[in-house]
């Protein structure tokens, strides 16, 4: 599976280690399925190791619908803000629904 996802502005390098740094506490992530297209969202505090555990099919919850890309995340210095995050993007639509429109892009690119 290829490392670097590109996007319409630039690459997502999933080993990119200034941006898996020791500083980041919590990571919120969007995953769309290459089998399905469906979004999922997650958290977690090692975005590298959970996004190989997604397409290793080591996730109940995501292993039929793999492979997946990474298309969007965001960095926070504390787990629980992250986990805060995740949240309220799965319980609240509207939040969900806003960084879908910022995004767009990203979410129908190739």
């Amino acid at each position: 599976m290829d490392k670097n996802k590109k996007t319409k502005n630039k690459e997502i390098d999933i080993n990119n280690d200034f941006l898996l740094s020791s500083q980041i506490g919590g990571w919120v992530y969007i995953l769309r399925s290459k089998k399905d297209g469906n979004l999922y969202i997650g958290s977690t505090n090692n975005l590298r190791k959970r996004f190989a555990e997604h397409n290793s099919g080591k996730v109940f919850s995501t292993k039929s619908r793999i492979p997946f890309e990474l298309i969007y995340y965001e960095a926070y210095k504390a787990e629980e803000d992250a986990r805060r995050r995740e949240k309220n993007l799965k319980l609240r639509s509207k939040a969900f629904t806003q960084l879908k429109k910022r995004i767009k892009n990203s979410l129908f690119s190739n």
